[in-house]
C-alpha cells in the first residue's frame, strides 16, 4: 500500500470522524454557554419560581400497573444523562479501536497527563476538606467538558493545531473513563444486589448477542432499557448503563473495505452501462425502477459498511450536543445568588472546587507529561509547545457538565449544592479566559502534524 493510500485511509477511518466530533463539540460549547446565561438569568428574575416549579413537576411513565415517577429534574439527570454517557461509551469505544487510544504510543501521553488531571485536583480538594462536611465532593474537581473545551479552543481558529485539539479529545476521554468509575465506585447509595444482579445478567446477554455478531440496534435498544431501569432500581447510578451498553454495541463492519467497494462499483457500472445504452438509442433503455434499485442496493451497502457503533454515535451525538446537554445545563446551571451563597466562595468546599478546577488541573496535566516526557514514557507531539499545553490543561479546569453531574450526586438534597454548583461556574470561567489568553498568544502559526520528539 502506497504513502498516498496510507494517508488517505487515515483520513477516512481517524480525522474525518474526529473533525465531525469536534464540529458537533464547538458549536455544543457555544450553545452551552448561551443556556447557562439563560438559567442564571431565569432563576435570578421575578419569575424565579416557575424555574424550580418546572424542573420539579413530577412525571410518571406507566405501561399497565408498572410505570416509573420521577420528578423533571431526575429524568433529565437519571434519563437523559444515561444517554449522553452511552455516546461517551462510544466515543471512548470508536477511539480505542481506531483513535487516539488505539495503540500504547498514541495513548500514553494523553493518558498519562490526564493521570495527573484526575489525581492533583482531588488532592487539592481533599487537602483543603479533609474530615469537613465537603468531602464527598472530591470528584467534582477531577471532571473536564469537552463540549465547553473544544468550543473555547475552537475560537481561536488556526492558532490551535489539529494535534492539541487531538490531545485535548484524547485526554478529555480518558477524564470521561475516570469519572464513570468515580461514579459507579463511590457514588452510590445503598446497593439492591437483586436489581444489579439483573442488570449485569442483561449486560452479559448483551455481550453474548456482541460475539454471535447479533447487530440488530433495537434488540439492543430493548435491553439496554431495561438494564436502564435494573441499575436504577439498583442504587447504582443508571448512567453506568449507559457506559456498559455501549461496551456492547458491535464496534466491525458487517462488510470489508474491498468487498463494499467492489460491491458499489458493480452498481455504478450497471448504471453507466444503463445510461450509454440510452445515449446511444440502443433498445436497453433505463427505467426509473433501475435507478431506483440500484440507490437501495448501495443504501444498503453502506448500511452494512457502517458499524452499528458508528450509525448510532452519528444519530445520537447532535442529539446530545444540541439537546440533552443544554437541557441538562438550563436544569442544573439555574442558581439563585444570595448574600450567604457569593460568601461561601471563601469556604473549604468552594476553595477546594476552584483551586481544584484553576490550579489542579494544568499543573497536573503539566506534571506528569513533562514526567512521562523527561522519563521517555511518552512523547510529547512536536507540532505544540509546553507553553500551549498548559493552556490546554487549563482547558481541563471548565469541568461545567461532568463537574455539576458529580455534584448532584455527592450533595443530594444539600445546602452545599448550590455552592458547589457556584463554585465550578467560576472556576470553569477562571479556567477557560485564562486558557484563551495564553493559547491566543502562544505560538499562534499551526505547526506540522505527526512529529515527535526524541
Amino acid at each position: 500500500m502506497n504513502q498516498t493510500t496510507t494517508k488517505h485511509k487515515l483520513y477516512r477511518r481517524i480525522i474525518f470522524p474526529f473533525l465531525e466530533f469536534v464540529k458537533a463539540e464547538s458549536f455544543s460549547g457555544i450553545l452551552l454557554m448561551f443556556i447557562t446565561l439563560s438559567a442564571l438569568v431565569w432563576a435570578n428574575s421575578p419569575w424565579s419560581d416557575s424555574y424550580e416549579k418546572i424542573w420539579s413537576t413530577p412525571f410518571t411513565i406507566a405501561l399497565g400497573d408498572y410505570g416509573l415517577t420521577k420528578a423533571a429534574i431526575l429524568w433529565i439527570n437519571d434519563g437523559l444523562m444515561a444517554i449522553f454517557f452511552f455516546v461517551v461509551g462510544l466515543e471512548i469505544k470508536r477511539e480505542t479501536m481506531v483513535g487516539e487510544l488505539s495503540s500504547v504510543k498514541g495513548a500514553a501521553f494523553p493518558v498519562v497527563a490526564a493521570l495527573g488531571g484526575m489525581l492533583v485536583p482531588a488532592g487539592i480538594f481533599i487537602l483543603l476538606n479533609n474530615n469537613g462536611e465537603g468531602l464527598s465532593g472530591w470528584g467534582i474537581p477531577m471532571a473536564t467538558d469537552i463540549a465547553f473545551a473544544l468550543g473555547i479552543l475552537t475560537l481561536l481558529g488556526n492558532r490551535a493545531p489539529l494535534s492539541l485539539k487531538l490531545f485535548l479529545v484524547a485526554y478529555a476521554i480518558v477524564d470521561d473513563i475516570g469519572a464513570v468509575l468515580v461514579i459507579a465506585l463511590f457514588y452510590t447509595s445503598e446497593v439492591n444486589f437483586l436489581s444489579l444482579w439483573i442488570g449485569f445478567l442483561l449486560f452479559g446477554l448483551l455481550l453474548v448477542g456482541n460475539s454471535l455478531k447479533m447487530r440488530n440496534i433495537w434488540i439492543y435498544t430493548l435491553v439496554g432499557v431495561l438494564m436502564w431501569v435494573a441499575f436504577l432500581k439498583s442504587g447504582v447510578h443508571a448512567t453506568v448503563a449507559g457506559i456498559l451498553l455501549a461496551i456492547t454495541i458491535p464496534g466491525r463492519s458487517k462488510t470489508s473495505e474491498l468487498e463494499f467497494q467492489e460491491s458499489t462499483e458493480e452498481i455504478l457500472d450497471d448504471l453507466r452501462s444503463y445510461r450509454l445504452a440510452e445515449q446511444t438509442n440502443t433498445e436497453q433503455e433505463p427505467t426509473d425502477e433501475d435507478y431506483q434499485g440500484a440507490v437501495y442496493a448501495i443504501e444498503n451497502n453502506c448500511a452494512e459498511a457502517l458499524s452499528p457503533m458508528h450509525r448510532l454515535e452519528h444519530a445520537l451525538h447532535p442529539w446530545v450536543a444540541y439537546a440533552i446537554m443544554p437541557v441538562f445545563a438550563l436544569a442544573n446551571a439555574g442558581i439563585y445568588f444570595y448574600a450567604d451563597l457569593v460568601n461561601g466562595l471563601y469556604t473549604a468546599l468552594s476553595l477546594g472546587i476552584i483551586l481544584g478546577l484553576v490550579l489542579g488541573k494544568p499543573i497536573g496535566i503539566l506534571l506528569f507529561a513533562w514526567l512521562a516526557s523527561v522519563t521517555g514514557l511518552a512523547a510529547k507531539p512536536k507540532s505544540f509547545s509546553w507553553l500551549q499545553l498548559l493552556g490546554v490543561g487549563l482547558l481541563g479546569g471548565v469541568g461545567f457538565t461532568m463537574s455539576i453531574f458529580i455534584a448532584n450526586l455527592a450533595f443530594v438534597n444539600s445546602p452545599m449544592l448550590p455552592l458547589s454548583k457556584l463554585a465550578i461556574l467560576c472556576a470553569s470561567v477562571i479556567a477557560g479566559i485564562i486558557a484563551y489568553i495564553i493559547l491566543h498568544f502562544s505560538s499562534p502559526k499551526p505547526a506540522a502534524e505527526g512529529d515527535m520528539e526524541e
